[in-house]
């Protein structure tokens, strides 16, 4: 995984570009009511400060047995569309970033554009963690060609479904929760400073999801094995994910020629306090430009950034003409990053 590691997230392995003309309109977000605590999970012999010391994370939501991915979506839809003072009828096309669909077929993103009664064309997008990012941009090349106006994006996952309660190195990582961002035409210079997408297939052993596809169908003995559940190589995925980090973000600002200093906004991935940090320090970055809230939701994969970015814009902390710097990472080791002019 070393190796591996070293080369990922070069401009080599990555694709550059700039999309302009394009803003972010408006952002919404949501997760399910129910809190649970890392001392919640002591009594199912968790470490409450193990979790703490070596992921930052304190709680994370998890959504009840009858509400499924797309419920999420909706509220965070929802949500966005009142902010930007849209009604759903003026959306022309729905992108859910999703690795938990409601159902294999059809997409969740149908099922959000049937409760939305929206008349727009709906897909799922799944690249795990860094899917918001894949959906973002292609959501902006939509607007960006004129063939929409007004595209949403939302990220959302139930992922308290994916992780075995007996795996301690990872079923405290994650939480249920969902974000979305309202696309539409801006100014010259909003949108996309400069983006990268990229993957790296070769690792995808280190963080998947074994079981539940064409490849091996859900039978009585993949759930005996329990290998519809998440499999996580801890320790390589950290390795990879504070190199990935560096360099992407790195490549993006070059791109952009814009030095750490001009960010005016860190939105990472919330996956490990660590990674952050080690982010921080590499950069050399002001903290108090840096968002986090994985201490209160966890990782929520898809959702991550765009709930982390929503409760940022509703705290004030956006406005006209901020550089806010984004990067999503994760499963099958696919990766985006986004330099944003708001």
């Amino acid at each position: 995984m070393d190796q591996t590691a070293s080369q990922i997230g070069s401009s080599g392995r990555s694709r550059m570009g700039q999309l302009t003309g394009v803003q972010i309109l408006a952002t919404g977000s949501y997760v399910p009511e129910p809190i649970v605590r890392n001392e919640d999970l002591a009594k199912l012999g968790y470490d409450p400060d193990w979790i703490i010391q070596r992921t930052g994370i304190s709680q994370r939501r998890k959504a009840d047995s009858d509400t499924a991915t797309s419920d999420l979506a909706y509220e965070a839809a929802v949500r966005c569309l009142q902010q930007a003072n849209v009604s759903a009828n003026e959306v022309d096309m729905i992108l859910v970033a999703t690795m938990t669909p409601d159902t294999p077929m059809p997409s969740t993103a149908c099922y959000l554009q049937k409760r939305l009664g929206a008349l727009a064309p709906a897909m799922d997008i799944n690249a795990a963690c860094a899917g918001f990012m894949y959906a973002m941009v292609t959501g902006m090349q939509f607007v960006s060609t004129g063939t929409c106006k007004r595209v949403l994006v939302v990220g959302a996952d139930v992922m308290s479904r994916t992780v075995d309660p007996e795996d301690q190195k990872t079923f405290p990582l994650f939480g249920d929760g969902a974000g979305a961002a309202l696309l539409g035409p801006g100014k010259s210079d909003q949108g996309l400073l400069s983006f990268t997408l990229g993957s790296e297939g070769d690792g995808g052993e280190y963080l998947c999801q074994p079981a539940g596809g064409s490849r091996e169908p859900t039978s009585n003995e993949s759930l005996a094995e329990k290998r519809q559940f998440i499999k996580m190589d801890g320790r390589a995925v950290f390795k990879w994910a504070v190199r990935l980090v560096a360099d992407s973000v790195q490549d993006v600002l070059s791109h952009a020629g814009v030095t750490a200093e001009e960010v005016d906004l860190l939105v990472l991935h919330q996956a490990n306090f660590r990674i952050i940090d080690a982010a921080v320090q590499d950069l050399g970055i002001d903290r108090e430009k840096v968002v986090v809230n994985l201490d209160r939701y966890g990782n929520t994969s898809a959702g991550s950034i765009p709930l982390a970015l929503d409760e940022a814009n509703r705290q004030g902390r956006v406005k006209a003409g901020d550089k806010i710097l984004l990067c999503g990472f994760g499963g099958r080791l696919a990766w985006g990053g986004a330099l944003v002019q708001w």
